[in-house]
């Protein structure tokens, strides 16, 4: 399982909140985003995947830094293939950001992934989709979005488009979206044991 953190943030804390539902088998990655300039929060410098400009669906987008970054997580993935992981046996997923990122590149990955996991988070530039799907080598990836539904960085209608924009991505059965009562831009228990019972079935032991 490699996870993504969201802006501002580090490994450390979803390596962390990842321990509580981790199964004894599995590997887990947290890496750390580059620190750069972010122009949504006033060039100031911080862990950002890419830059970010707005949060609505129509927000100007880094496209450089999302391929870049995309690029990035790719080369973890075919690290970890070196190392004799198949790739249908790596899960990829991320919160806010993160997520984000981890919907880009797993669907535009030329390995077939087992699955992701999208917390809290949209697709990046989501015009360029269907096509981007490199040859539809992932279309029928397993996708768990989740979302709070008092989310006031990135309202779960935003989380609602995403999911239906990813029907038309990949087989539309295999997107679970799944939102929760009360959760703001955060995770809760709840969503953290979907996560486990995601991983538990696409990742089963060996």
């Amino acid at each position: 399982v490699i996870f993504l953190h969201g802006l501002g943030d580090t490994g450390h804390s979803w390596a962390d909140a990842l321990s509580s539902i981790r199964l004894p088998y599995v590997k887990y990655i947290c890496p750390h985003a580059p620190r750069i300039p972010v122009t949504l929060n006033m060039k100031m410098v911080m862990p950002s995947w890419f830059d970010l400009m707005g949060l609505t669906p129509d927000a100007p987008e880094d496209e450089a830094g999302i391929k870049k970054a995309a690029e990035n997580i790719k080369a973890i993935i075919e690290h970890e293939m070196k190392n004799g992981i198949p790739p249908n046996r790596i899960i990829l997923g991320g919160f806010s950001q993160g997520g984000a990122l981890s919907l880009y590149t797993a669907l535009t990955c030329q390995h077939q992934l087992a699955g992701i996991v999208a917390l809290s988070c949209w697709l990046p530039l989501h015009k360029a989709f269907p096509q981007a799907a490199n040859n539809g080598v992932n279309k029928d990836i397993a996708i768990l979005q989740c979302h709070g539904e008092l989310d006031p960085m990135i309202p779960v209608r935003f989380g609602a488009l995403t999911a239906e924009k990813l029907k038309s991505v990949v087989t539309p059965t295999k997107v679970q979206f799944k939102t929760f009562p009360g959760v703001m831009h955060s995770s809760c228990p709840q969503e953290m044991m979907a996560v486990k019972e995601f991983i538990e079935k696409l990742l089963p032991r060996i």
